[in-house]
Parts: C-alpha cells; sequence; structure tokens
C-alpha cells in the first residue's frame, strides 16, 4: 500500500505537526506516567543506568511500546483508508489489551486528551471525519496513528517519532525518580536509538496478528503499582 504524498501540505522530512504533537508541551499529561516503573525502581529492579536501558530496550522489543507502535499503524491505515468500522476495531483492541486499571488510565487519558487538543488547535476535515469512529474513550497510539495519517504524516515517520516520544518520557520518569540523571538519561536514549528505528521499521509492515508480547515484569510492575504505598506518578 503506498501512502499518501503530502496531501496536507506537511513536510515529511520535518513534520512539525508530529514533532509539536509528541513534545512535553502538548497537554496529555505523559508526564504524569511512569508506565510501572516506579515501582520497579522501588524494588530495585531499575537502579542504574544499565538496568534502566535493558527494561526500556524490552519495552521497544517484547512489551507495551511493541504493541503500542503495531496499534498505532493499524489505526494509520485504517483512518489514511477512511475504513471507520477497521478504526474503531483497532481502537477497541488497543483498549482492551491495556493489561489493567492502570494501563487502561494511562492510554485512554492520553488519548482522549489528544483528541480534544488537535481538535481544538489543529483539526482538518480529515481529522473530524476519523473521530466519527470513536464513541468513548479512544488508545493514546490509535489517536497518534489517526491524527497523523489525516495530516498527511508518513506511518514509519510517525512511528520513530511516537517510540522516541515513549523513550523519552520513561527516561524523564526515571531521572525524576532520581533512579538515573540526566546525562545517563541521554546515554539511554542513544543507546536506544537502533532499537526505535528498528522497531519503527517492524511495525510498518506489521499486521494485527503481529500482537504479543513477553515482558511479564512490566505488566506485573503495573499492577502492582495500584496499591503502591508512596507514589509520584499515576502509573
Amino acid at each position: 500500500m503506498s501512502e499518501p504524498t503530502n496531501p496536507s501540505g506537511v513536510d515529511s522530512a520535518f513534520p512539525l505537526q508530529l514533532q509539536l504533537w509528541l513534545s512535553p508541551a502538548f497537554p496529555v499529561g505523559s508526564f504524569a506516567y511512569s508506565h510501572g516503573l516506579e515501582w520497579a525502581a522501588a524494588t530495585g529492579r531499575v537502579h542504574d543506568r544499565r538496568s534502566a536501558q535493558g527494561w526500556i530496550s524490552d519495552l521497544l522489543a517484547h512489551g507495551g511500546a511493541r504493541n503500542d507502535a503495531i496499534l498505532l499503524a493499524e489505526a494509520w491505515r485504517a483512518a489514511h483508508n477512511a475504513d471507520d468500522i477497521r478504526l474503531a476495531t483497532s481502537n477497541d483492541l488497543a483498549l482492551a489489551l491495556a493489561g489493567g486499571r492502570e494501563r487502561h488510565l494511562e492510554t485512554s487519558a492520553q488519548g482522549n486528551a489528544f483528541v480534544t487538543t488537535v481538535r481544538a488547535a489543529w483539526s482538518t476535515p480529515a481529522f473530524e471525519r476519523a473521530t466519527e469512529a470513536f464513541s468513548g474513550d479512544v488508545a493514546y497510539p490509535v489517536a497518534v496513528g489517526a491524527a497523523a495519517a489525516a495530516a498527511g504524516v508518513p506511518l514509519e515517520t510517525t512511528l520513530r517519532a511516537f517510540l522516541v516520544s515513549l523513550s523519552s518520557n520513561l527516561v524523564s520518569a526515571l531521572v525524576r525518580l532520581s533512579v538515573i540523571g540526566q546525562t545517563d538519561g541521554q546515554r539511554v536514549l542513544a543507546a536506544l536509538a537502533p532499537s526505535i528505528v528498528a522497531q519503527a521499521g517492524f511495525a510498518a509492515t506489521s499486521a494485527l496478528d503481529d500482537l504479543g508480547g513477553a515482558a511479564f515484569v512490566s505488566d506485573i510492575a503495573a499492577l502492582a503499582h495500584e496499591t503502591q504505598e508512596t507514589r509520584m506518578f499515576r502509573t
């Protein structure tokens, strides 16, 4: 399937909209979520640069980050083809795959906020049409995929930016938890760059049959965080 050729005047080499949508300034509240890392830090499972890099690398290759990328790609294709049923189905699946109350909160709260803000500040007829497929909560990767397709941003470019944003948010959480410093945080992101590129490339040609994962400790971390006594983050 061919990708759209700049239908909205977006510079695919420098998609300004996408960079703004996935920046810390975009009001989806990403700073409030740690994806279970707060529990992992409290229990010593993530305690330094090496363990931080390993944890996030596993998420990209085997965990929630991998599945989110696959779901984003599915939503992008559905929105690009104006397939409301496919887009609604991908959203329902993304919400159903949230493994616990906090994971569901993490994806739905950010997804809902993303849709609301894009509609208020960046809306296009194509995006307004895409949102008609949603009848309730919207999963974050599905919202990003639909918006990027509506804006004419290429799929793999969107996937790379999304995974960079996700990884950066996790590193930021670890810095605020004093697990690593800012310089080590940048070392982690630099080391993860090849994995981000590889996973974006994989997800761009993926199908829903590729969904799955084996990052079980991350799933346990998200569940355990629900009853953690002292918390900085919502997840």
